[in-house]
């Protein structure tokens, strides 16, 4: 089913609908939580995240537009809800005086954020579609038929560009030096 029609089923307050909602979308919304908040926040605090996503979509359902789709909407809540929950347990857990500062140097922290804008500008030199759909598979998590048919792919020809795509981000990163 496609999400203008699962969006609509959700407007007439279809519980089927919701359940669908969830199973189909729990990967995609627990991967933005996870990226957003990471290891900063709890496992239960992610969890909850995902859930309260959810719960905003059954709340919220007679706002959506079904012209827009599902999955930007069900993204942009997901990061708002890793947020919120990432500023609850910081206001709520206050720090040990002799507590050690929580992850990486500022020379670590500077180098992987080196290595990340290398990686970065890399992915852009793929061009389109391939830098979408590395990012949407890759980064996003998203299954690789649905990065597909987003870009008017077929699941064989998505697969055929994401192992060229590794291979030419590899020449692209070992010929200007960098190991990452």
């Amino acid at each position: 089913m496609d999400e203008k029609k699962l969006i609509q089923r959700l407007q007439k307050r279809s519980r089927a609908a919701l359940e669908q909602a969830i199973e189909q979308y729990t990967p995609y919304v627990s991967t933005v939580v996870w990226r957003t908040a990471g290891s900063a926040a709890a496992r239960e605090d992610l969890e909850e995240a995902v859930s309260d996503v959810f719960l905003a979509l059954w709340t919220h359902a007679g706002e959506l537009d079904p012209e827009k789709g599902l999955r930007p909407w069900l993204g942009t809540v997901a990061r708002n809800k890793a947020v919120d929950r990432l500023r609850r347990a910081g206001a709520s857990l206050p720090l040990p005086e002799e507590a050690p500062a929580p992850g990486p140097g500022p020379q670590e922290a500077a180098e992987r954020m080196e290595q990340a804008e290398v990686l970065w500008r890399a992915v852009e030199a793929l061009g389109e579609p391939d830098s979408a759909l590395f990012l949407r598979h890759y980064w996003y998590g998203e299954k690789l038929g649905d990065a597909a048919r987003a870009l008017g792919l077929s699941t064989v020809a998505a697969k055929t560009r994401l192992s060229r795509g590794r291979k030419k981000l590899k020449d692209i990163l070992t010929r200007g030096g960098e190991r990452i």
